[in-house]
């Protein structure tokens, strides 16, 4: 029997893509936050919100290169990849653990393209359009 570690996240872009370079081999990657919400109503009747934030790791090369090029802080993505749980010791020696989603597909959406197509011709009007 084979196992799945299969994930597909749909969010916001917390922060622009970053680019890095990894210390052991040199191998250059992207990292990114991706805030997803769930919503559902309390005991009370009234909604309520969590906000989950998760860390993304682009390790395909052309990919990686692709979201810091076109993927900036609020735009809408949709992220599908793997989880990989890791622990690391900070500075002052206490461990943290993390879960990491390394992705093998970030598309950004309908909306985040408008938004992009608008910025690289220089017009506002277009994403207005898109977006209402």
């Amino acid at each position: 029997m084979s196992y799945l570690n299969s994930v597909t996240l749909v969010g916001f872009v917390g922060a622009d893509p970053e680019q890095r370079q990894a210390k052991g081999n040199g191998l250059k990657f992207t990292v990114f936050s991706l805030a997803t919400q769930h919503s559902s109503k309390n005991a009370d009747d009234e909604w309520s919100s969590k906000t989950e934030w998760h860390r993304v790791v682009v390790f395909r090369p052309l990919l990686a290169q692709r979201v810091v090029a076109t993927m900036k802080k609020g735009a809408h993505a949709l992220v599908e990849g793997s989880l990989v749980s890791s622990t690391y010791e900070q500075p002052n020696g206490k461990g943290k653990k993390s879960k990491t989603t390394q992705d093998h597909i970030v598309v950004p959406s309908r909306r985040c393209r408008a938004q992009t197509r608008s910025q690289r011709s220089g017009t506002a009007n277009s994403s207005q359009r898109a977006n209402g």
